[in-house]
This record gives structure tokens, sequence and C-alpha cells, in this order.
């Protein structure tokens, strides 16, 4: 696993989304056509589109949900991605939550905003990603619990590299997701990251017409 990282760097370092995602192109100049952009939306679509433009890549979204305690919805607890992959925080705490989540229907409902997401943004299928080079981009990795999912998700469909590219990430969060991948880019990995947007000058949420407006002329083609 090759790691492109830089350390030592203080918030806020972009002023917005589309810049860091100028910065990460900087990086990934070797990237090329049919290299593929898969962003997970929505923010992560800003960061990939800034990139699709300067590197001529085609651009398309990998929906995955983030399942939280509707009393604490920041926190969270587990995490949905195509296929039916479903991940939960470690112990036994964690399998606890998990059984309230399915008990209440919390799990069922991101599946079904994941299902929304997926035909809205029109998710590529398997075959299009299936012995391709497909570089997922977030705009911030935290606890990494919704990249995990993605990656997971990813990898049944057998990729001929899968890659990250993030603007700013936590160590630990990087460590974890590290055995999935063969590179890694990170503009900058720092300890015990609290909140992602504070590494960014302005970091408003993306409604869907906003990604969709991204999407439109970056999308990927259909078919290959």
């Amino acid at each position: 696993m090759v790691l492109d990282t830089a350390v030592g760097q203080s918030p806020p370092l972009w002023p917005d989304r589309s810049a860091a995602g100028h910065a990460l192109a900087g990086v990934r100049a070797d990237l090329r056509p049919p290299d593929l952009l898969l962003a997970l939306p929505r923010g992560g679509v800003a960061v990939a589109a800034a990139m699709a433009d300067q590197l001529g890549l085609p651009l398309a979204t990998w929906s995955v949900r983030k399942v939280a305690d509707p009393a604490n919805p920041e926190l969270a607890i587990g995490a949905a991605a195509p296929g039916g992959v479903v991940v939960w925080r470690d112990g036994a705490a964690g399998q606890r939550q998990a059984e309230r989540a399915r008990h209440h229907g919390w799990l069922a409902a991101q599946q079904r905003e994941l299902a929304r997401r997926q035909a809205l943004f029109g998710d590529p299928r398997p075959e299009q990603l299936r012995n391709r080079v497909v570089v997922v981009v977030d705009d911030g990795i935290a606890t990494g619990m919704t990249l995990r999912a993605a990656l997971l998700s990813l990898r049944r469909l057998q990729p001929a590299s899968l890659q990250l590219a993030v603007p700013v990430a936590d160590r630990e969060a990087l460590a974890g997701v590290a055995p999935l991948l063969e590179r890694i880019t990170v503009l900058a990995a720092v300890a015990d990251l609290v909140a992602v947007g504070q590494w960014y000058g302005r970091f408003e949420q993306l409604s869907d017409a906003e990604v969709l407006a991204l999407l439109a002329p970056r999308r990927l083609q259909q078919p290959l």
C-alpha cells in the first residue's frame, strides 16, 4: 500500500472543498482516463469535481449512509453501503447499539435513504467498476466508519486497484482502512480529528440539487 501524505499542518487549510480538490489533483497528477473518481456524497462530490476538472477524469458517486441514534444524530453507531454491507462500532456496546438500530428501524431508514441516493445520483453498476482503477474521494475522514462500509462494498466488485484521495483524515481512522486500499493520498493526516469542517474556511452542506449540478458535466458515461 502506497501512502502519500503531508502532516504537521494547522486548520483551516483550504477556503472550500473545491480548493482542496485542486490540491489533491496536484498530488495525483499520475491519474489518467479510464481511471475513475468515485465520490462519497454529498461533501465528497465537491472535492472530486475539482479533481475531475483538473485531471480530465470521469466522476461518479458511491452512496453510503451513517446509522445513528436519533437522540444523538452526530454520533455514528454504524454505516450502511451498497450490496447489503453494514458495519458497526466494535465491542459489546456496539452490538447493543446494532440491536437497537435494527429494532427501532434506524438501520432500515438509512438503507431506504441509501437506495434513494443510489437512484438519484446514478451510482455505477458493478460491471463499470470491475478491473478499473477506482479512486474513492471524500472531504474528510473522522471515524472512518462510513468509509470502511464503502470500501468493503467496493472490494466485492473486484476493481483493478482501490485507492483513496482525501484532504484531511484522522491518522487512526486511516490505519483502520489501510488494509482495504492499494494507495492512500491525504494532504493532512492528523491525530484526534474532531471535526472535518474546521479544516475548511467554508463547509456548508450540499443539497441533492447541488450534487446533481456538479455531477452533470463530469458524469461517468454509460455504458463504458
